[in-house]
């Protein structure tokens, strides 16, 4: 696969065949993705991937706790803008809308919602999950070797014919992931992975969104 077939036709998965993906086809994908460049040639990254019996107690776990008390889980760090501003809040608004519109969610159906949100955990049915992390130590900067790392990564699934999805509220739940003995103490969560075959029959997976031109956030200065 070309580069930019890769990078056009990469894409957040939201259900996935239940076809197993073989251990030596993600380690090509993480030996891969461990090309990007880091500070320092430092290579913060860390992945912990589960499958089987290891996927499904991760699962229930974790599904447990955001239906019971998802106000007790927060993230150890920041994401999101608080409060969120424009032009940020209208594009959240808009790709929140068109994936409840495109699995016939209507706007103010909240359990519906609430059931779609939990699909999360679940790893929206793909057979392998994969957690990523660094250790607390490292600085502000290594965020930005691990977007470089998680950008290789889901390039590097394209490449080897698999989907996936980015899933950051699983670092809500680093607690629980702890306690599954998946992620030591000295590590923070930075995201959840889904990694498998497209169900392409899902209406969700045809969600396409939107990126705005070129023109929108870029300046030439110095040209002809």
């Amino acid at each position: 696969m070309q580069v930019e077939d890769a990078i056009r036709s990469r894409k957040s998965i939201r259900r996935f065949r239940p076809d197993p993906v073989p251990r030596a086809q993600i380690e090509r994908i993480l030996e891969l993705a461990a090309q990007a460049p880091s500070g320092a040639n430092t290579q913060p990254w860390k992945v912990r991937a589960v499958s089987g019996a290891v996927r499904d107690a991760l699962c229930r776990a974790v599904s447990a706790a955001a239906e019971r008390e998802p106000q007790r889980h927060h993230a150890e760090y920041g994401y999101y803008p608080d409060p969120w501003f424009e032009p940020y809040l209208e594009r959240r608004r808009t790709i929140s809308f068109s994936l409840y519109d495109t699995l016939g969610i209507a706007r103010g159906d909240r359990a519906a919602r609430e059931r779609q949100a939990l699909r999360n955990f679940q790893f929206f049915d793909a057979p392998v999950g994969l957690l990523i992390s660094m250790d607390r130590r490292m600085n502000t900067g290594s965020f930005l070797d691990m977007g470089m790392f998680i950008q290789n990564l889901m390039l590097a699934a394209r490449g080897e014919g698999l989907h996936s999805c980015p899933q950051g509220v699983f670092a809500d739940y680093h607690q629980v992931v702890r306690e599954q003995g998946l992620l030591g103490e000295e590590e923070i969560l930075l995201c959840a992975m889904a990694l498998g075959h497209e169900d392409p029959e899902a209406p969700e997976n045809g969600l396409v969104t939107a990126r705005v031109p070129v023109a929108e956030f870029a300046a030439f200065h110095g040209f002809d």
